[in-house]
């Protein structure tokens, strides 16, 4: 039982970290400016639904993917570490990650019809990280009932993506720019440490021989 908990903790805190939905809120207040409430609510729950799509997808194909690609896993747990770290150095920064979007895909969003799957659920919230650190997790996943607390580490996510984005304006004036940059912090430090375990089991993998001895 406490392998279980152990591993379904390590799933939900790499995903959540990753996909950070606080850090998509005031940026979804920003695109969303004018919207009727209907309208940003239809928005936000396509967008949390793709997002559940595009991260099970991967977790499933991810092997399949590997394969096709002729990418080892220990290759691919270094690179999916180097760009976790890249994300939790921003967040450590409080700032946007580059490696989600940029500011010029901010602005072309405030200016859509409908931003749910693009920018909101692809790449805010299931971008590259998001979608390597699922990919890494179930290819090294040993026991078949690993899978589960993954794809339930997306589908939670996923909901609660969907809450704070439904009460994406309320939240962001309870928050304030401080509690976000707090909030960020936070799940940046965490997110660097599980970086630094990816990249480590990939170095492992990689050179097994090395941590012989």
């Amino acid at each position: 039982m406490s392998e279980v908990l152990s591993f379904s903790l390590v799933a939900f805190s790499a995903i959540f970290f990753v996909v950070d939905p606080m850090a998509v809120v005031p940026i979804f207040v920003i695109m969303t400016e004018g919207d009727s409430e209907q309208k940003r609510r239809r928005m936000a729950r396509k967008a949390c639904v793709v997002t559940a799509v595009v991260l099970v997808f991967f977790a499933l194909g991810g092997s399949v993917i590997f394969k096709l690609f002729s990418v080892t896993l220990a290759s691919f747990k270094i690179a999916g570490g180097v760009l976790l770290m890249i994300t939790a150095l921003d967040m450590l920064q409080s700032r946007a990650s580059h490696t989600k979007t940029s500011q010029s895909e901010i602005e072309e969003g405030t200016h859509k019809q409908d931003i749910a799957i693009v920018p909101l659920a692809m790449p805010l919230l299931a971008g590259p990280g998001s979608i390597a650190t699922v990919m890494v997790l179930t290819a090294e996943s040993q026991k078949w009932w690993q899978m589960i607390p993954i794809l339930a580490a997306i589908l939670l996510t996923s909901v609660i993506a969907y809450a704070l984005l439904r009460a994406a304006t309320l939240v962001n004036r309870v928050l304030g720019t401080t509690g976000r940059a707090v909030f960020t912090r936070v799940m940046g430090l965490m997110l660097a440490a599980i970086a630094v375990e990816f990249v480590i089991a990939g170095i492992r993998d990689a050179l097994p021989e090395v941590f012989k001895h």
